[in-house]
């Protein structure tokens, strides 16, 4: 439903940002660019009075079952995924605080140097603080995506949706970057996506927000406004529910 004026539609959010998103045009790595970017849509959206929190991937680095890791023990290549989102997690919190937003990262592996641990009452303390969080180390488990991680933190937040940010404007029934005929979905349901194979989020995650009826918005990131507009109320990529 649209809102009026500048009423944000969502109280609580959760955003969950793909290591590739951090590539901007790089080949490998962080945009510095790019990262500014994101924090300004952050901080747009954040002035709003809405509460964000961010899941981020590795991807960008390095993930656990990426051609760099075959040949790997898969425990130890998803540990080193779970440290490259870390670095994502740290490049995002500087790009969002030199904008003037307080902002938190949380691992879900301890490293009390450089982040705090995760516990859901101090992650809950600190939105109502109106922080910024940013959950770094995806489960902290392998065999666990980041996807799966920012089911599991929306929930335990009690985020009202999660918003994945992508390269395209929305889920397809074929990678449109590839294929000029691929159809764009406007709404589709969690079943219709585990029995279609779309690629929204891994099954985990699509099973953990069915059973919780958990809404999902796919989005183009690299749209500016885009995700002011969500917020909003404007009907913007495509919507999974139930």
């Amino acid at each position: 439903m649209p809102s009026t004026k500048n009423a944000p539609v969502f109280k609580r959010i959760l955003l969950k940002l793909s290591g590739e998103a951090l590539l901007g045009e790089k080949a490998f790595g962080i945009d510095r660019d790019f990262t500014d970017y994101l924090a300004d849509e952050i901080k747009d959206v954040h002035a709003l009075g809405t509460e964000i929190a961010a899941v981020v991937g590795g991807g960008n680095i390095f993930r656990g079952v990426s051609d760099n890791a075959k040949g790997m023990d898969r425990v130890s290549a998803d540990h080193m995924g779970m440290l490259a989102t870390v670095i994502n997690a740290l490049a995002l919190q500087d790009a969002l605080e030199r904008v003037g937003v307080f902002t938190r990262v949380l691992s879900a592996i301890e490293m009390r140097e450089v982040a705090e641990p995760f516990i859901r009452r101090r992650a809950l303390r600190h939105m109502e603080k109106h922080r910024v969080l940013i959950f770094a180390s995806g489960t902290g488990n392998p065999y666990f995506s980041t996807d799966t991680a920012a089911a599991l933190r929306a929930m335990e937040i009690k985020a009202e949706i999660i918003l994945k940010g992508t390269k395209v404007d929305g889920i397809y029934d074929a990678d449109p970057l590839k294929n000029a005929g691929a159809k764009r979905f406007e709404r589709v349901s969690y079943l219709e996506v585990l029995q279609k194979g779309l690629k929204v989020m891994d099954t985990t995650a699509i099973s953990l927000c069915m059973e919780n009826r958990l809404p999902i918005i796919v989005y183009d990131l690299r749209k500016s406004g885009n995700l002011r507009k969500i917020v909003l109320g404007e009907r913007i990529g495509t919507i999974v529910e139930e």
